[in-house]
């Protein structure tokens, strides 16, 4: 029953995803992911979630990837401009990875609801200039409002104005994870099966 399997399952993350021997698996596949999945071994739903979401042209262009993984192996530090961020961006070592990070910011940062959240995050996808300063003065002000520095402040809204335009949707990066990661079970414990079934669709 494919819902009921474990997501911690040791040999799908070991057997598959740390060789990278990902035929087969759902958004895994490609070269350059297989790299990058040699060199971060993914280990929970949550790794796989991130990777998705950052194997785009906007965060490997960007070095967010290498980033990722050398804050990831404790190479790079990972590092929160505020102690407010801890909670929202532990997940993603300190990177902004989703589009619902930038909201949840806004939220805690900049006393924004979820609905202004919401407004500024596609205001970001759309880079207009003068929505950005809007939001800017706007999130600036949330800002203060809370006692925060308006120094750190300005540089927070900087770093979800440049993430954003990568920023990925979680949940649409989860349900993929959640996918390619059901795809590697069954290659891991069923693999004639998986095999059999992959030649004929395929």
């Amino acid at each position: 029953d494919i819902d009921t399997i474990p997501l911690d399952d040791q040999p799908t993350y070991e057997k598959v995803f740390h060789r990278a021997l990902t035929s087969g698996v759902f958004q895994f596949e490609s070269g350059g992911m297989r790299d990058v999945l040699r060199r971060y071994k993914p280990e929970c739903i949550e790794d796989l979630t991130a990777l998705n979401a950052l194997y785009r042209p906007g965060p490997i262009q960007g070095g967010m990837i290498d980033d990722f993984i050398e804050r990831k192996w404790g190479r790079r530090k990972v590092e929160y401009t505020l102690p407010e961020l801890e909670p929202l961006l532990k997940e993603t070592l300190g990177v902004i990875v989703y589009q619902e990070q930038v909201m949840q910011i806004a939220n805690a940062l900049a006393s924004y609801s979820l609905g202004e959240a919401d407004l500024l995050r596609r205001a970001m996808g759309k880079k207009d200039p003068n929505e950005m300063a809007k939001q800017r003065a706007r999130f600036m002000e949330g800002a203060a409002g809370l006692g925060l520095p308006k120094d750190r402040a300005g540089e927070i809204f900087d770093q979800m104005e440049k993430f954003a335009g990568y920023g990925f949707n979680k949940s649409h990066s989860a349900a993929y994870a959640l996918l390619a990661y059901q795809t590697a079970y069954l290659k891991t414990h069923y693999p004639v099966e998986f095999m059999a079934a992959l030649l004929t669709s395929e």
